[in-house]
C-alpha cells in the first residue's frame, strides 16, 4: 500500500492508554493505515513523508459543548472580559458608543462582577452614565443575566409592575422601578428586538471562517455546537455543510438543537465517511440558571445570598415529558443542570424516560444500545446524587476551565460543605462516570490547552492557589487529555472512530512543539500547534 502521508521521528502518543507512543504513522484516504517505528515505517512508500524531528503527535482536540453562533455574534460586541470595575466597563462601552450613531443599539459580552472590585452586578444607573440616548445591553459572561439601561428598557416596555412571565427573573428596586437587571429566560425580550449582528450573510460567513481558523490553529478538531434559540444563538447545519461542500471547513461540526428534529438516520458508508464532517447531535434541554448569577438551582439556599435557591426553568413534569418526547424520537437529551436541585430533577427525569419506555415496550437490551444521555455542566454532586448517576447510562460534559474564574468564590456562595461535592472530577472518574470536556465558549475561550491545564492544576491562569483547588480533584495529564480527545467521541458514539490514533481510525491529529506528558503542570498553558490534520489534511501549520 502506497500512503498519502507518512509522519515518522515523532512521539506519537495514541492515547489508547496511558505512555502509549509510537514513531511513525501512515494515512491513506483519510484513514489511519499504519502505527510503529521508524524502521517498520521504511516498508512503505508514501506521497508524502513528514520528518517530525521528535516532536509530539497527539489525537485531535475536541470541545465537547460551546455556541459557535454565539462566540461569532459576540465578535461584533464590546468584550468586557478585561474589565476589572464598574469604571472600567463603562470605559469600555463609552468608547463604542462615541463611534455609534444616536439610537443604535450596543451590546456588550462577558462580563463578571465576580471580578469587579465593586464585587455587584451593574445596573440601569451604571449603564445610563455612559449614553441616554443608545440603548445599551450587557450579558454576564454565564449567559444566564442581562443589564439593560434604561433607554433599552423602554424600548421593551419594561417598567414599574412589569410581569416578565415564568421561566425568568426581573429585578426591581425598593420603588418597584425595574433595576435592570433580568435573568434567564426573561432576557429574550431583547434577543427578539436586537438586530442579529450576523444578519449579513457575508459578514457572518466571514466571521465564521476566521473563528475556525483559529480553532484549527489551538489544535481543535471537532466541536459540539448547541443553540439557545432564546437568546436567538440559531445553529444552521446547512451552512456548516455549505462550508464542507465548498472545501473550507477544517473543523468537524457537530450540531445540538435545542427544539426536537428528526433524527438523522446515516448509512454504514456515511459513518464510516473520514471526510464527513458534519452530523446533528444531542437534544438540548435546561433545567436551571449559573453559579456565577445565583440562578443555579439548590437545595439549600445560596450562603451569600440569604433565602435565594436559585432558580428552576421548568416543572419535573414538564422536564419528564420533554426528555421522554426526545428520547421516544430517538434522539439524546441533553440536559444543562448546574445546581444539586437541577441535577436531582435531571436525574428523576432520565430515571422517569427509562422506566416509562419500557412499560411501553421498549426492551433493556435496545436502551443498552442507545446513546447516552448527556447532563451538562454537572458541578454539585453530592453523595445521594451520585450513587444514583452510577446507575444511570450518562456522560458528563464538563468545562473545566470553570474553576479557574469559581475558585474565588464558590465558597463564599455555597459553603464549604458543598463545595467539597462540586468540581469533583477525580472522584467522578474514579466512581467509573465518563467526562467530557469543553468551554461552553462564549462563556471561556475554546482553547482546549486552557481546559486541560485547568483539570490538571486546579489552579487560575495566575496560577493561585499554590497546590490547587482541593487537590485531591486533580486530574493527571493523560486523563485531562482523555476529556478533550477520546471521551468527547464516546457522547456521540464514535469511539471506534475517532480519539485515538490507532488503525481504522480517521486521522485526526495535532503536533505540538513539546510534549506536554512530560511537562509541569504549568507549562500546559505554553504548549503550541503546529500542525493540524482532519481525515489526513492539514488544515493548520505554523
Amino acid at each position: 500500500m502506497k500512503f498519502d502521508t507518512l509522519l515518522v521521528n515523532g512521539k506519537i502518543y495514541t492515547m489508547e492508554e496511558e505512555g502509549k507512543n509510537v514513531e511513525a504513522i501512515g494515512i491513506k484516504d483519510g484513514i489511519i493505515k499504519f502505527v510503529g517505528t521508524n524502521k517498520e515505517a521504511k516498508n512503505y512508500e508514501s506521497s508524502e513523508v513528514v520528518d517530525l524531528k521528535g516532536k509530539t503527535v497527539v489525537p485531535g482536540l475536541a470541545d465537547s459543548h460551546m455556541h459557535m453562533y454565539a462566540y461569532c455574534q459576540n465578535q461584533t460586541s464590546v468584550n468586557l472580559e478585561s474589565a476589572r470595575s464598574i469604571e472600567q466597563m463603562i470605559e469600555l462601552i463609552s468608547k463604542k458608543a462615541s463611534e455609534t450613531p444616536k439610537g443604535n443599539w450596543i451590546k456588550g459580552v462577558n462580563f463578571d462582577q465576580s471580578k469587579f472590585k465593586e464585587n455587584r452586578f451593574p445596573t440601569r444607573y451604571d449603564l445610563d452614565k455612559i449614553s441616554s440616548e443608545h440603548p445599551i445591553v450587557i450579558r454576564r459572561c454565564c449567559l444566564h443575566a442581562i443589564v439593560a439601561n434604561s433607554k433599552a428598557l423602554e424600548i421593551a416596555g419594561i417598567g414599574k409592575g412589569y410581569d416578565g412571565g415564568t421561566g425568568g427573573i426581573v429585578e426591581f428596586d425598593s420603588d418597584g422601578e425595574p433595576n435592570g437587571i433580568l435573568r434567564e429566560q426573561c432576557t429574550k425580550i431583547f434577543d427578539e428586538i436586537i438586530p442579529d449582528p450576523l444578519s449579513d450573510e457575508k459578514e457572518k460567513q466571514k466571521i465564521m471562517l476566521q473563528v475556525f481558523a483559529d480553532m484549527a490553529s489551538k489544535g481543535v478538531t471537532t466541536i459540539h455546537t448547541y443553540a439557545a434559540k432564546i437568546w436567538r444563538y440559531n445553529e444552521d447545519i446547512k451552512l456548516y455543510k455549505s462550508f464542507e461542500e465548498e472545501g473550507k471547513l477544517p473543523v468537524r461540526v457537530t450540531v445540538c438543537l435545542d427544539e426536537l428534529f428528526d433524527k438523522e438516520n446515516l448509512t454504514q458508508q456515511q459513518k464510516d465517511d473520514p471526510y464527513r464532517l458534519v452530523q446533528y447531535g444531542s437534544y438540548k434541554l435546561f433545567t436551571d440558571g449559573s453559579l456565577g448569577s445565583r440562578s443555579a438551582a439548590l437545595k439549600e439556599p445560596y450562603c451569600d445570598d440569604e433565602g435565594n435557591c436559585g432558580f428552576i426553568i421548568c416543572t419535573q413534569e414538564e422536564l419528564n415529558k420533554r426528555v421522554l418526547d426526545g428520547y421516544e424520537r430517538g434522539l439524546q437529551p441533553a440536559i444543562h443542570a448546574i445546581g444539586d436541585a437541577a441535577m436531582d430533577m435531571t436525574l428523576t427525569a432520565i430515571e422517569y424516560t427509562l422506566l416509562e419506555t419500557r412499560k411501553r415496550g421498549m426492551l433493556e437490551e435496545e436502551q443498552k444500545q442507545r446513546l447516552p444521555f448527556r447532563i451538562i455542566h454537572a458541578q454539585m454532586v453530592d453523595s445521594d446524587l451520585l450513587e444514583r448517576m452510577k446507575k444511570l447510562p450518562i456522560i458528563l460534559d464538563i468545562q473545566p476551565i470553570f474553576l479557574c474564574t469559581d475558585l474565588h468564590w464558590i465558597e463564599d456562595r455555597i459553603g464549604q460543605e458543598r463545595t467539597k461535592k462540586s468540581y469533583c472530577w477525580k472522584t467522578l472518574m474514579n466512581e467509573g462516570l465518563i467526562q467530557t470536556g469543553g468551554s461552553d465558549c462564549p462563556v471561556e475561550y475554546f482553547d482546549p490547552m486552557k481546559g486541560i491545564y485547568a483539570a490538571v492544576s486546579r489552579k487560575d491562569m495566575d496560577g493561585y492557589p499554590e497546590g490547587g483547588f482541593s487537590p485531591k480533584e486533580k486530574l493527571s495529564i493523560f486523563e485531562a487529555f482523555s476529556l478533550f480527545t477520546k471521551n468527547v467521541h464516546v457522547a456521540t458514539g464514535q469511539e471506534n472512530k475517532l480519539g485515538t490514533l490507532e488503525i481504522g481510525k480517521f486521522a485526526d491529529m495535532v503536533v505540538v512543539d513539546r510534549n506536554p506528558f512530560e511537562s509541569k503542570e504549568e507549562e500546559l498553558l505554553n504548549v503550541n500547534v503546529l500542525m493540524t490534520i482532519v481525515a489526513g489534511k492539514r488544515v493548520y501549520m505554523v
